[in-house]
């Protein structure tokens, strides 16, 4: 049985925000990863358009999601699900750090409004 301990896991930064990746194929997972993302305070993740499904669950905290022209304020508990083709943004316009979990399947990638292409290693 796979047993991925927090000290295990491997944390990657970009874009102001921290990504600490849990389930990978490099941890042993064949169709899934998952990773716990750390958004901090006043952080204005850029607008980029993903290539699998994502259901993001913020554990902690509160954020505003912008998706496909749509915005929400998104509170801890709260879930969106993050289709293929969709196009996201993230902003924690609060002053303590929002806290997610997220699952998308291997081979996530992600495209910025300027053409380019991002491969998160956390997703693949």
């Amino acid at each position: 049985m796979p047993v991925i301990r927090s000290s295990d896991a491997v944390t990657h930064e970009i874009h102001g925000a921290r990504f600490v990746s849990y389930a990978t194929p490099l941890a042993g997972s064949k169709e899934l990863c998952a990773w716990r993302g750390e958004i901090p305070p006043r952080t204005k993740a850029p607008a980029h358009t993903v290539t699998r499904e994502e259901i993001f669950h913020l554990l902690i905290g509160e954020l505003v999601i912008t998706l496909d022209g749509r915005t929400d304020r998104v509170l801890a508990g709260d879930t969106v699900i993050i289709n293929p083709g969709s196009t996201l943004a993230v902003e924690n316009p609060t002053d303590r750090t929002a806290i997610s979990w997220v699952t998308t399947s291997i081979g996530l990638e992600a495209e910025l409004a300027d053409g380019t292409r991002i491969v998160p290693p956390w997703a693949n």
